[in-house]
C-alpha cells in the first residue's frame, strides 16, 4: 500500500495547540513525498456527512499561534451510538469507514482526548487506518507525560489566582477558584502550586469542610485575613460525590459543575470571612497556546504524519521522558492518569504549608 492521502480531524473539546498539530501534519506530509492532507470538519460528524477541506502549507501557515481549531469539533458524535429522531441510538461506524474509503483516505489522524481516541481505536479494529494524537487540557491520559493545552490552561488558572489574591487581600476575603480537570486534579494542583494557593482540593483526595475551615482560621490567627482555595471541578467531600450540572455532557462523560459553590455554602456558617467563588470554565480552553504547548503540538503532529506515511496504524504519539514516541492506541486509552496523593507534587505542596482538606483537625473540646 502506498500512502497518498491523509485525513485529519479534531474531536472532543478544544484545547490550545490543536491548530499547531494540524500545521505540523500538513507540512510534514508535504515533505514526505508530497502527500495530500484533507481536514475533516467537525470531528467524526464530518466523516458521517462527508464534509472536508483540503489543507496545504498556505492554509496552515499562521496556525501555530491560533487557539481553537479551524476544522471545528464536537463531543456529541459517537459513530457507534448516533442518536435517532425517535430518541434511540444506532451504530453508524460502518458509514464512517465507507465514507473514508470513498474519499480515498489512506490514513486518518484523530486528534482528541480519551473519548475520541477510544472511538478511533474501535474504528481501527474494524479496518480504518487510524493514528492518534492526545489532546486534553486535563492531562489525564496515562500514556503521555503531558498533553498539549495543559500548560496553557495552567497559565490561565495561575493568572486568575494572582488577580484573585489582590482582591482577597484587599477585602479580607476567602476566594475560591474552580478549575477544570474532570476526575483528575492536575490543573488544580499545578495552578495551586504556581499561584501560591492556601488550599488545593482535588478529586484524588476527599476533603473535609472542617479541615478547610481550620486552615482558613489558622491563617487568620497569624494575621493573614484572606485565603485562596483552588477547587478542582471533580473534588468531593469525604463520603460524598462530585458535583454535577447535568448527567449527560454529550460525550459519554458526566458534566461537572458547582464544586466551588457547594464548598462556599458549606463554609459560610463556620467562618466570619466573606466568601466569593469564581468558575474559570471554558476560559481555560481558549486563547493562544503558550510556547511549550506550541512546540509539543508541533512535535506530536510531525510524528503522527510520519506514522501515517509509514503505515504504522493503530498507534498514538505521546511524550515520554522528554521524547516523542508512539504506543498502541489500546494502551493509550486503557485508563486515565490521576494525581498520586502520595506523590512528589502533593508532598511538596504539603511541605510548604498548602492544605488539601484532609488534615487532622483537633476537637476544640479537647483543648
Amino acid at each position: 500500500m502506498s500512502i497518498r492521502r491523509i485525513a485529519v480531524l479534531t474531536g472532543g473539546g478544544d484545547a490550545p495547540g490543536l491548530n499547531a498539530v494540524l500545521r505540523a501534519v500538513v507540512r510534514t506530509a508535504e515533505r514526505l513525498g508530497g502527500l495530500e492532507t484533507v481536514g475533516v470538519l467537525d470531528g467524526f460528524q464530518g466523516l458521517l456527512e462527508e464534509r472536508y477541506l483540503r489543507l496545504t502549507s498556505t492554509e496552515v501557515r499562521d496556525l501555530v499561534r491560533k487557539g481553537g481549531t479551524v476544522l471545528g469539533s464536537t463531543n456529541r458524535t459517537n459513530p457507534f451510538a448516533i442518536r435517532t429522531p425517535s430518541g434511540g441510538v444506532e451504530d453508524r461506524s460502518a458509514d464512517v469507514i465507507a465514507n473514508a474509503r470513498l474519499a480515498q483516505f489512506d490514513a486518518v489522524v484523530v486528534i482528541g482526548g480519551d473519548g475520541s481516541l477510544k472511538i478511533a481505536r474501535e474504528l481501527g479494529e474494524r479496518g480504518l487506518h487510524v493514528v492518534g494524537v492526545p489532546k486534553t487540557i486535563d492531562n489525564d491520559l496515562e500514556a503521555t507525560d503531558y498533553t498539549f493545552g495543559f500548560w496553557t490552561a495552567i497559565e490561565t488558572a495561575t493568572d486568575a489566582l494572582d488577580r484573585l489574591r489582590d482582591t482577597a487581600e484587599s477585602h479580607h476575603r476567602v476566594m475560591l477558584l474552580e478549575v477544570m480537570g474532570r476526575d483528575a486534579g492536575w490543573i488544580a494542583l499545578h495552578a495551586g502550586l504556581a499561584g501560591a494557593a492556601d488550599v488545593i482540593l482535588i478529586p484524588e483526595i476527599p476533603y473535609r469542610v472542617t479541615a478547610v475551615e481550620a486552615k482558613i482560621e489558622e491563617r487568620a490567627a497569624r494575621g493573614q485575613a484572606f485565603s485562596l482555595v483552588v477547587v478542582a471541578e471533580g473534588a468531593a467531600p469525604e463520603g460524598g460525590t462530585a458535583s454535577y450540572v447535568t448527567l449527560d455532557a454529550g460525550d459519554g462523560h458526566p458534566r461537572h459543575g458547582g464544586a466551588a459553590e457547594r464548598l462556599a455554602h458549606d463554609l459560610k456558617p463556620h467562618i466570619e470571612h466573606e466568601i466569593r467563588w469564581t468558575v474559570l470554565g471554558h476560559l481555560q480552553r481558549g486563547g493562544s497556546p503558550n510556547p511549550f504547548d506550541r512546540i509539543l503540538a508541533t512535535r506530536l503532529g510531525h510524528r503522527a504524519a510520519e506514522l501515517a506515511a509509514a503505515e504504522r496504524f493503530g498507534r498514538m504519539v505521546c511524550l515520554r521522558g522528554g521524547h516523542v514516541v508512539d504506543v498502541p492506541l489500546a494502551e493509550a486509552v486503557d485508563r486515565i492518569k490521576r494525581v498520586d496523593p502520595a506523590g512528589e507534587l502533593v508532598a511538596t505542596a504539603r511541605a510548604i504549608g498548602i492544605g488539601f482538606g484532609d488534615e487532622e483537625v483537633s476537637d476544640p473540646a479537647d483543648a
